[in-house]
């Protein structure tokens, strides 16, 4: 159907509700959220939202948001600027390019290239540099050459996501890329995807070191179920965090913790000044 947008006063009234139940981080969740506003009277926009959210909700309440998903064909940098200045929106991008040959992404129909998405991710590490970027990548598209497939590694060199989700591509019924007769074969996508899934888990890897020996800020969400003597929480960039701790009293609790140890997916730290 037509998109439609919720009201601001209808979202912070949410926003509230979690808050009275205790929740202290919520994720704003839209198809493409630099959509949002479009078809409002008067206009708005995404970064109006997270401005109007950060203002109105009360001290103490909700500590933290988040948002997926932006569209790099539609991204604004107005969200940049909110969310390296506004202190409950998360320093987390999650920015899917799906390729990084032109010729695909022309395929693709996906509205931007190579070095209009770069641009963007410029302009996120030098607003936010601690900010993390996460993406989405599809391999074996129709058509992909081993030469494209190349410009989807360099891509993924150039940025060293924080996390990256990896997919084959597969044929959907009624799709028009799947009538295509260039498709590649399942042997070739499998050897790409592992490939590009090592790639990511090196790049990971990377990310989670510049971590250790700092402190960061975590949000305690549940008991480790591999160590039942470990809590585990978050920081403001997503990365799960393990450490020593009592989940009956810290539970949803901002503290904060020394980075020891890191892994592509997760940290272990221990707990400071308690």
């Amino acid at each position: 159907g037509v998109e439609q947008s919720r009201s601001m006063e209808s979202i912070l009234q949410e926003c509230l509700d979690l808050a009275e139940a205790g929740f202290k981080e919520i994720t704003l969740l839209g198809q493409n959220i630099d959509a949002y506003g479009r078809d409002m009277m008067p206009k708005r926009t995404f970064a109006d939202l997270l401005h109007y959210l950060n203002k109105n909700i009360p001290e103490g309440t909700i500590e933290r948001v988040r948002y997926v998903t932006s569209h790099p064909r539609y991204f604004s940098d107005r969200v940049i600027d909110a969310v390296a200045e506004l202190d409950k929106i998360c320093e987390c991008f999650h920015m899917p390019f799906q390729a990084g040959d032109d010729t695909v992404l022309r395929n693709m129909r996906r509205g931007y290239t190579f070095d209009s998405y770069m641009k963007i991710i410029n302009k996120i590490r030098a607003k936010a540099p601690d900010a993390s970027i996460c993406g989405d990548v599809i391999v074996g598209f129709p058509g992909e050459s081993d030469e494209a497939f190349e410009r989807t590694l360099d891509l993924m060199r150039k940025v060293k996501f924080d996390n990256l989700n990896t997919f084959a591509y597969s044929q959907r019924p009624n799709t028009e890329a799947a009538q295509w007769g260039d498709q590649i074969s399942d042997e070739v996508k499998s050897e790409r995807l592992q490939k590009v899934q090592r790639l990511a888990t090196a790049h990971a890897l990377e990310r989670s070191q510049r971590y250790v020996g700092k402190a960061v800020e975590v949000l305690v969400e549940e008991r480790n179920p591999r160590n039942m003597e470990q809590v585990m929480g978050r920081t403001r960039q997503g990365r799960q965090v393990f450490f020593d701790g009592e989940i009956d009293e810290l539970m949803g609790s901002l503290v904060d913790v020394e980075i020891v140890e890191a892994r592509p997916w997760s940290l272990t730290g221990k707990i400071i000044g308690r």
